[in-house]
């Protein structure tokens, strides 16, 4: 899946959502009615959204990234344009609504697991007019991050905005993330589909996704649709499927790890995130003319990093760190 553009200006186009997570971390973070006040072990301010995660865990392993989003003109939305820049991300078609309020997530976090609550504020107007047409011709990859979060603005567009990025010479790919509605789409998501090279759901995603009741039957499904499919599966790896062939990628269980010369520890104390770093791994394997399987195992370093510190960036490595650690990563043909 390498585009046949010989020198884009952008490695990476990502559209979606832009926004701060209040991330909440301990052991019980489940609030108490009643006017209870409870302690926890942090509460801290971090980079959120599915579509920013990824282009900055892209930017930190060396892409050039641009991200197409909407936020508002408040504190919030400051600390976004901050952090996004200070990372290297383009964010010139990051659209600033005057009098709307940049979405904002309290995600509430205890190990692996995690309870999301989001206002979608700002984020919920980004259209495909957003996205201008030399934007797109100027991208190797373009990449669409929360779907659903933004089913309403960006989803009628969408289809026409990948096939152009297509025409232009860029290669797509598409998280849906979780439906809140409960829905999980119909014709509008798959005529995008229908212009999306690589689909990137997670196992809960794939099932719901593809109406099927087993993973096997979702991926056959999803597949048909027309996309290659990689389906996250948290800790235990990933799955791959193109042209008939699968591929278990799984990272194997270390203690510690060596990056860089330095030892590393691998306790996971956050999860926020992971699968939007896998992502820009996956992507920036691709665009470096990796094969999906090799591609998905540097998703997997990349994404099982990001777990070792609080919120979704703080512990996206570089490339080279990516690599190092890609080599604990076992890829065999097949389900198992």
């Amino acid at each position: 899946m390498t585009g046949s553009q010989l020198n884009p200006e952008l490695d990476l186009l990502v559209l979606g959502d832009c926004n701060p997570d209040v991330l909440v971390l301990g052991g019980d973070v489940t609030p108490e009615f009643g006017q209870q006040e409870k302690l926890v072990s942090t509460i801290s301010l971090v980079v959120g959204g599915s579509a920013a995660i990824t282009a900055i865990a892209a930017a930190r392993l060396g892409l050039r990234v641009a991200l197409a989003a909407t936020i508002g003109a408040d504190p919030a939305g400051d600390f976004m344009l901050g952090q996004l820049s200070a990372a290297g991300v383009d964010t010139a078609h990051v659209r600033v609504l005057p009098g709307e309020a940049t979405g904002m997530t309290v995600a509430l976090s205890r190990g692996a697991d995690r309870a999301i609550i989001t206002a979608t504020g700002a984020m919920a107007a980004l259209t495909a007019g957003d996205v201008p047409s030399d934007l797109i011709r100027r991208a190797g990859h373009v990449h669409v991050s929360s779907y659903f979060l933004l089913e309403q603005s960006l989803g009628p567009g969408l289809a026409g905005l990948l096939a152009d990025a297509r025409a232009g010479g860029a290669t797509t790919s598409l998280d849906t993330n979780w439906d809140p509605a409960g829905r999980w789409g119909g014709g509008q998501l798959r005529a995008a589909l229908a212009h999306t090279d690589l689909l990137l759901p997670n196992e809960a995603e794939a099932r719901h996704l593809s109406g099927e009741p087993t993973l096997r039957g979702a991926i056959v499904a999803l597949t048909g649709m027309g996309p290659r499919v990689v389906v996250k599966l948290g800790a235990s790896g990933a799955l791959s499927a193109a042209g008939g062939e699968l591929h278990r990628i799984e990272p194997r269980a270390v203690d510690t790890a060596v990056v860089d010369t330095t030892v590393v520890d691998t306790t996971v104390v956050d999860t926020t995130g992971a699968g939007d770093c896998f992502n820009a791994g996956l992507i920036a394997g691709l665009l470096g003319g990796l094969d999906l399987p090799a591609a998905a195992r540097l998703g997997c370093a990349v994404g099982t990093a990001s777990t070792r510190a609080a919120g979704g960036t703080a512990a996206a490595p570089s490339l080279a760190a990516a690599l190092e650690l890609a080599e604990s990563v076992d890829v065999r043909p097949g389900w198992q």
